[in-house]
Parts: structure tokens; C-alpha cells; sequence
């Protein structure tokens, strides 16, 4: 076959250097790697590991986490970030109990079909958790793709149609060989081909690498850089720290203002997250903004009493 030597190589790295991460160990449960597909978008494998361990600690099945309120999902998401994947991850669980016995689907097209789940997520878990031969295609995968096969410093800024021929043409067509595939050129994107300081003299594919060989041109684009420093997703996320760490609905005078309206006597922990949520220094019209965008995702919820995350 066309890319046997590439898979051979990369299966032998892999072995030898593939980090010892829970959601690989053979007993985890399908659910345990669901969950670990869906914190791991976009977000770092060291931010989301003891989150992980307190999450399947809690809610080791699907069943777990649907019994409970949506916006304990979302409090134990923590600061993980983009937390409306704690909202489709708690859907998701309520659509397994309701439609699939509480058993996490084994195929792409039953898994497409849950809450939350998009075409790399159905692929990622029918692979990893079941074995099947399905194309994974994420960031990582791509940046290995995009250097030692078609010599690009980096992927296209989104997937495109000719990235995606090219996953499959690379999938092998063994089952098991497919999925060690997946796994492999996905951890030596995260490890060694990175996007910012690929440690190439550390890469197994060095010697065969089309962008090594054609002298690591420059990327044929400017990636452009996420802002975050006081942007409108910085200020939702104080928001949701308070909210996170409050027993009871948080009065809007106490998010929307930074003195604490008369006979309102937030606990410590609540006092300390206003604290940092004023620190910002937002306008008015971006808080409103930004609790209305909260309201509108249901990420939180406002009643009577105060704002407070879904019940």
C-alpha cells in the first residue's frame, strides 16, 4: 500500500511515546471517552484531565448525568471554557437514556444524531471507544497532514474538501491499523509537529516530511489570533464564575453594578468572583450584553429572585 512505511512509522513512535492518558487505558467505558472528546475541543489536555477524573468520579454513566439538573453540568464544567459544551454533553446523556438503553451508540450515524455531536466527535468516538474505521480529522491530524504530505507550513484556516480526500486516501483499511492511525497522527500533532515550534528533529517522519524537504516554507496565510482580553466571552465567563460558585440566584444589581445594593450580603466565595468580574472594568451595555447572551444560550436562567444557572 501507498502510505504502509507512514502508518509503520508512525505506529512504532507512537508506542514508545504516546502519553498515558485515562481515556486510552482499556477500561474506559465509551462514556468516559465521550466525555473526553467533548472537553477536549479547543481545549488543552492539561486543563481538562483532573476535570475529567472529577466529572466520571460523579457521573460515571450517561444515565448520572442526565438524573441531574443542567446546571450542575454546567457548574462542573468549571473553566474549561465554551461552556455550552457542558449543556450539549448533558443533552447528549439524556438523549443516550432516552433513545439507546443508557449505552453510549457504537456507530457514526447513531452518535451524529445525539446532541452536541458533530461529524469529528461521532468519528473520534466511534473510533477510540469501539474500533471502528472512521476518518478523524481535527486540528492536530490536519497540521501532520498539511506538512509531511503536501509540504504546507499549516491546514487551510477551515476544513476543506481536499483535506478531507486526503484523510481518507491516509485512513487504513484495516480497522484496528485505522484507528492507531487516528490516535498516532493525532498525538504527534499535539507533541511534536505543533503549530507554533515543531520540534522536527524529534519527528519520525523527518526524513519523508514534503515540508522539511521543500525547506519549511512560511504558511500561505496569516493565522489570526484569538483576542480575549476584554472581549465579550471574557466578561460571560466572570459572569459564569459567579453564578458557578453561588448557592442561591445572584440579584442583577450585584452582577450589573460593582457596589452591592443594600441588605444583599454575598457569601466570601461569591464576593471574591464580583470582585474579579468588576475588575474588568466593563461599561454597562457590555454587561447587559453579555448576561443577555448568557440567557439567551440558557446558560443561566433569571427568575424572580435573581440569576442563577439552569435548574
Amino acid at each position: 500500500m501507498k502510505y504502509d512505511v507512514l502508518h509503520e512509522t508512525l505506529d512504532t513512535w507512537f508506542a514508545n511515546h504516546a502519553r498515558d492518558l485515562p481515556w486510552r487505558r482499556p477500561e474506559c467505558t465509551p462514556w468516559g471517552i465521550m466525555v473526553s472528546e467533548f472537553m477536549l475541543q479547543q481545549t488543552p489536555v492539561a486543563r481538562v484531565l483532573p476535570r475529567w477524573q472529577e466529572w466520571l468520579q460523579r457521573w460515571p454513566r450517561p444515565a448520572d448525568l442526565a438524573a441531574e439538573p443542567s446546571g450542575e453540568a454546567v457548574r462542573a464544567w468549571g473553566r474549561l471554557g465554551y461552556p455550552r459544551r457542558a449543556l450539549r454533553l448533558h443533552a447528549a446523556a439524556a438523549a443516550i437514556v432516552a433513545g439507546h438503553g443508557g449505552e453510549v451508540p457504537d456507530t457514526y450515524d447513531e452518535l451524529l444524531q445525539l446532541p452536541g455531536v458533530g461529524n469529528y466527535t461521532a468519528a473520534a468516538i466511534a473510533s477510540f471507544a469501539f474500533g471502528r474505521r472512521e476518518t478523524v480529522v481535527d486540528t492536530n491530524i490536519r497540521r501532520v497532514q498539511a506538512r509531511a504530505i503536501r509540504g504546507r507550513a499549516l491546514p487551510e484556516p477551515a476544513l476543506t474538501a481536499a483535506e478531507s480526500r486526503l484523510a481518507a486516501e491516509l485512513l487504513p483499511s484495516d480497522a484496528g491499523a485505522a484507528v492507531r492511525w487516528n490516535a498516532s497522527a493525532m498525538e504527534l500533532g499535539a507533541l511534536v509537529c505543533t503549530a507554533k515550534s515543531p520540534k522536527c528533529e524529534q519527528c519520525p517522519l523527518l526524513q519523508t516530511c514534503h515540508w522539511v524537504a521543500d525547506g519549511r516554507p512560511e504558511p500561505h496565510y496569516a493565522p489570526k489570533g484569538q483576542s480575549w482580553h476584554g472581549t465579550d466571552r471574557q466578561v460571560r465567563g466572570a459572569l459564569m464564575a459567579v453564578l458557578r460558585v453561588s448557592e442561591a440566584p445572584v440579584p442583577p444589581g450585584l452582577l450589573l453594578e460593582p457596589s452591592v445594593p443594600d441588605g444583599v450580603q454575598p457569601s466570601a466565595q461569591v464576593e471574591n468572583a464580583l470582585r474579579k468580574l468588576h475588575g474588568l472594568r466593563a461599561d454597562a451595555s457590555q454587561l447587559e450584553r453579555a448576561l443577555s447572551g448568557l440567557l439567551d444560550d440558557r446558560l443561566a436562567e433569571q427568575n424572580d429572585d435573581g440569576v442563577q444557572l439552569p435548574a
